[in-house]
This record gives structure tokens, sequence and C-alpha cells, in this order.
């Protein structure tokens, strides 16, 4: 019963997250941008599964991703052992992000690098960034030092790489941190940040994921350097139904093919708790099976999700991009981009995930309603920057070394707490939603306007400005919430001094 009334609710919060942006696609669908019916009957039934399978994920993200990490980071925090510590995060880094479905989508897209090479590669990345986050933690290195000096090595790097790879490059930095490694990392990091009794711990315990967003950016430059060559790349496949029985056949064709990648994707993640239980934990029954249900609601909810999303949202994406890419008033995309970019941000899986953690993390001084605000604003900027360069083929770097740097410079001013939240939040962004429907969008938009040969350098890129955004927004909000903050406590000193002044016979005369 307590099950099926969190589902009920978790439906409710998809529905709310869902809605805008698929009446933004219908509305464009009946006015600018038309699509065959077919089509338009897929996307409507991509966009049920899509509500569906969000439910099921959170709820599975509640009830066994979240516990699994805060049970095994609690045992490595007891162990006391720093090389426990640092092995089980490396695993737990590759196995995570092998499970990455965003990671599988971009890989399959990319022309220059074997899928194979470039997941294993992306993975060890981020299993060597996550022990590093971990080592920060347990020292308490400072992230804006760490964040300074990594982004500093990856601008030198890609001076010397292709500039094909650029776009990729920040692509996989922002895909890896999913619906799969969010809650995970981000439980595991509140469980080590316990060893600590300093009052800056709980604040350490945010930043993982911006580390570990370092690491696949430097995996795939490095690989740049080993596949110089420039690949062929394959445009997404718009599917020719004639018939309500092709459409179902589409949907269905396509089921068993997501539950197979999922459970692959799940089987590592799953073994190695349940052998961790058996030798470490040993759970008693009915917490074990809370974490089963948990890991079947998450399973359930990843299949109907990557369904729904690259069976009726990504042919549509790139369908309508295409469109009017053609247009000859095709700067429209800046705008459309922008109020897509806003409202997409509510049906990323992992964002509900961070915003929730971070109310709680901080006693709710930082609300979830501003995180979602301040979300929505730096990603509705960010694909308006990415339309730009579709439109005019600017080089990303123009765009990306004067961000990052303002995003650095940023860390000096802002709370240390803003900081991680926000170095987070970029990569928490840049979800499935942005990989299975704005890249396609971006990239049917490309074609039209300057052909296939500029998509890898000129539509990829659209998870990289996604995902820099709001590292700039979320500070900002940090150095106005610290100017606030100094403003209040002035104004509660002068209000105490003058209080001061009077003695007790003032006060009683008064």
């Amino acid at each position: 019963m307590h099950n099926k009334f969190m589902l009920n609710e978790k439906i409710n919060e998809a529905l709310v997250s869902v809605l805008p942006i698929t009446g933004i696609v219908l509305l464009l669908c009946f006015t600018i941008a038309p699509i065959p019916s077919s089509m338009l009957v897929s996307f409507a039934i991509g966009a049920v599964m899509l509500v569906l399978g969000m439910a099921f994920f959170t709820l599975g993200a509640d009830t066994a991703m979240t516990p699994i990490g805060n049970k095994v980071g609690a045992y490595m925090t007891k162990s006391r052992k720093l090389w426990v510590i640092l092995f089980v995060s490396f695993v737990l880094g590759v196995m995570i992000t092998v499970s990455e479905p965003d990671l599988q989508v971009l890989a399959n897209q990319v022309p220059t690098i074997p899928n194979g090479v470039l997941i294993m590669a992306v993975a060890l990345g981020v299993g060597i960034f996550l022990v590093m986050a971990m080592v920060r933690i347990l020292i308490g290195i400072s992230l804006s030092y760490l964040l300074i000096g990594f982004y500093g090595i990856v601008f030198i790097l890609a001076t010397m790489v292709p500039k094909d790879f650029w776009a990729v490059a920040f692509d996989s930095g922002g895909v890896t941190t999913g619906p799969m490694t969010v809650p995970f990392i981000m439980a595991l990091g509140v469980g080590v940040s316990s060893i600590r009794s300093d009052r800056h711990a709980g604040n350490d315990s945010f930043g993982l994921v911006a580390l570990c967003s370092i690491g696949p950016v430097l995996a795939v430059l490095i690989l740049g350097l080993m596949y110089p060559a420039k690949g062929t790349y394959v445009p997404v496949e718009i599917p020719q139904v004639d018939d309500s029985r092709g459409l179902g056949f589409l949907f269905i064709h396509g089921l068993p093919e997501y539950m197979k990648e999922v459970a692959v994707a799940l089987l590592p993640i799953v073994a190695f708790f349940f052998l961790f239980n058996a030798f470490v934990i040993k759970l008693e029954k009915k917490p074990l099976r809370r974490i089963g249900f948990g890991l079947g609601y998450t399973y359930i909810g990843l299949v109907l999700f990557l369904t729904g999303v690259n069976v009726g949202f990504m042919p549509v994406g790139n369908y309508i991009g295409k469109i009017i890419g053609g247009l000859s008033y095709n700067w429209i995309l800046i705008p459309i981009a922008m109020i897509i970019g806003y409202f997409i941000v509510a049906a990323e899986p992992a964002v509900h995930v961070l915003n929730k953690q971070v109310e709680e993390m901080t006693a709710g001084s930082i609300p979830e309603r501003a995180m979602h605000l301040s979300l929505s604003i730096g990603v509705a900027i960010s694909l308006a920057l990415a339309m730009i360069r579709v439109l005019t083929g600017v080089s990303i770097m123009y765009m990306l070394i004067p961000g990052y740097l303002v995003a650095l410079a940023l860390t000096i001013f802002a709370p240390k707490i803003f900081t991680s939240i926000a170095f987070d939040s970029g990569g928490v962004a840049s979800g499935p939603m942005t990989a299975t429907f704005l890249l396609p969008f971006a990239m049917g938009a490309c074609e039209a306007i300057g052909g296939l040969e500029r998509i890898v350098t000129d539509a990829f890129g659209v998870v990289a400005m996604v995902a820099m955004m709001p590292l700039i927004i979320i500070q900002i909000l940090g150095v106005v919430y610290r100017f606030r903050s100094r403003r209040e406590e002035e104004i509660r000193q002068r209000i105490q001094a003058r209080i001061d002044v009077y003695t007790d016979e003032d006060i009683i005369e008064l």
C-alpha cells in the first residue's frame, strides 16, 4: 500500500515535469513544423512511457539506489581503511558508468571512436576521478583548487587534439552523470563525508559529480590523440510506418532491445551489492527485500524511459529540427530552444534526486524551487548559445573557454556549498532528455543548414553547453545569497547595538 501511494505520487510528479515539453512539441507540430501522423502518435505513446518510466525510476532511486550508496558509503566509513575506500570507489565508478544509458546513446552517435573503446575509456575516467573525489572529502581539499587545476589541464590538452573531438569530449562529461550515476555517487559522498567531524564535512559531500564529469572529458581528449581520423556521421533514422500495426511493431521491436540493454547495465551493480551484502553488511530480510523491489522499479523505469525516449522522442526531435532549420526564418531556433530548455530540465530524472538531496543537506536554506528555477534559466541560456553555434558554425571553444573562466572565477566569491552544488548541477542537468531529444534536434537543424559534415563539430556540444551554464547561474545565486546574508547580519548587529545602549531601567521605563 505504501509503495502504491508513492508510485501515484511519483506519477503526478512526472506528469508535471513532462506535460510542458510535450505541449511545446505538439504546438510546433501543429504550426511551423508539421510531422507525419504516425510520428505524432509515436511521440504521444513515447510521452506516456516517459511519464511511467520516470515514476518507476524515481521510486527505484528512493528505495534502492540511494540506500545502496548509503550502505556502501557507511561501510567504507566504518572500515576507516584508505585502500578499501579508494578501491571500492574505483570499481563502483567504472561499473556505474558502463551502466549509464546516456553514455550508450552518445557512443552510438559518435563516428570517430569505436563504441566499446569510448565507453570503457569514459568509465575509467569516472573511476579515477571518483577516487580523487573521495580523497578530497577525506582530506578536506578545496574543490575550487581542483576544478581550476583540472580544467586548466583539459583546455591545454584540447589544443593538441583535432577539433572534431572538442564537442564530443565535453558532451561525454555531461552524459556520464545521468539517472544511474547521480543517486549512487551522491549517496556515496554523504556516507563517506560522515567520517569527518568538522563543520565543513557536509558541504564537502557535494562536488563528487563535478569531479566525475572531468574524467570523461580528459579520457576522450586522450582518445583523440589515438584516433585522429575523422569518421562518417550516420544521421538519425526516421521510421516510416504505414499503419497502426507498423507503429506498434516499432515499440514491440524496441522494448526487448532496451530490456536487454538495461539488464546488462544493471547486472554489475546488482551483483556487486548482493555479494557485498552477503559477505560484509548482511542486511536483514525486510530491508534487503525493499532494496530488491527498488532495483525492480529502477529496471522497469529505465526500460520504459529509454524505449519511450528513443522510439518516440528522438526521431521527432531530429525531424522537427530539420524542418525548422530549413525555414527562411531559421533564427527562430534560438527562442524555441530556450523555451524547450527551460522546461526540459524538469523532465530529467537525476535533477529531482539532486534538488531533493540539496534541500535536505542544506536544511532548507537552498529550497528545491530555487534550484529548479536556477537550472531552468541556465539550460535555456545554454541552448540559445548552442543554436547560435548551429546557425553560425562558431567554434565551441569560443563559448566554453569564456564560460568556464567565468565559472572558475566565481568559485573565489561564491560560498563553497554553492560551488560544489553548481558543478554537480551542470552534469546532472545534461541527462537523457538532452542526449535523446535536444541533441537530435540540433543535429536535424544542423543537417538542414550546413549538411552532414558540420554535425560533428557544430551539433555535438549541446550537452556540453547545457552542462556549463548552471555552473555560472547557481554560483551567481550563491554570491547573491552571501550578500543578502551579510546584509541581514549587519542589520541584526545594528539593532542589537541599539538595544545594548539601553539600561535595564530604561527598558522598564519604556
